[in-house]
């Protein structure tokens, strides 16, 4: 059975943020909540866990996976970014965004779109995302969390531990979360290009 941690969601505990950290880091795969819903994730190099979720989700090697950043710090890290796009995600973060940008050789490849190279990366508005990645130390490979017979990702932390309590190490249990998809900005070609209107208010990228 899973590993089930109630983490207060403005307050977060910081010895279990800690531990799970430590199990991110050791391979395993986690639900955790953000500002759209639950996602799951696991460690940016651990190809095991990768195809755990893909599994889990029913996914496979074509999928656009994200990178989920404690802040902008990591950013040209892992992604081509001009001075424009910069000011643009540096003003619209943390948030209900998923930016689509150029990969760098950092990235792995099985992260990448095969076709584009280009990685998602976000940065959430949500208090135990932040301390997560924070502890971690480095973005969390993450991907929100629809099961195979649902088309909207899942809010119950019950549920979800009643449906994957075998299948992952650890829930972290944020609350009940209301389904918020992001909004997707393409920003590989210089003008932004809105690929889907979520939560995020698109305004900013007209």
């Amino acid at each position: 059975m899973s590993q089930f941690f109630e983490i207060h969601p403005e307050n977060p505990q910081a010895r279990l943020i800690n531990q799970a950290a430590a199990i991110i880091r050791s391979g395993g795969v986690v639900v955790y909540p953000t500002d759209s819903g639950y996602a799951i994730g696991c460690n940016i190099g651990n190809k095991r866990a990768l195809e755990r979720i893909c599994r889990i989700r029913l996914i496979d090697k074509d999928h656009n996976f994200t990178l989920v950043c404690r802040d902008l710090s990591e950013l040209s890290l892992y992604a081509k970014i001009d001075n424009p796009a910069f000011r643009l995600i540096r003003n619209n973060t943390p948030g209900a965004y998923t930016f689509i940008l150029k990969a760098t050789k950092e990235v792995p490849r099985r992260l990448m779109n095969p076709k584009r190279k280009t990685i998602g990366i976000r940065v959430p508005d949500n208090v135990i995302s932040l301390a997560l990645t924070e502890a971690l130390g480095e973005p969390l490979m993450s991907t929100t969390l629809i099961l195979p017979d649902k088309t909207v990702a899942e809010s119950d932390p019950v549920e979800i531990q009643e449906r994957l309590g075998k299948l992952v190490d650890l829930i972290i249990d944020g609350g009940h979360l209301g389904e918020s998809p992001t909004t997707v900005v393409d920003l590989t070609e210089g003008d932004p290009d809105i690929l889907r209107e979520g939560t995020g208010d698109p305004a900013a990228f007209n």
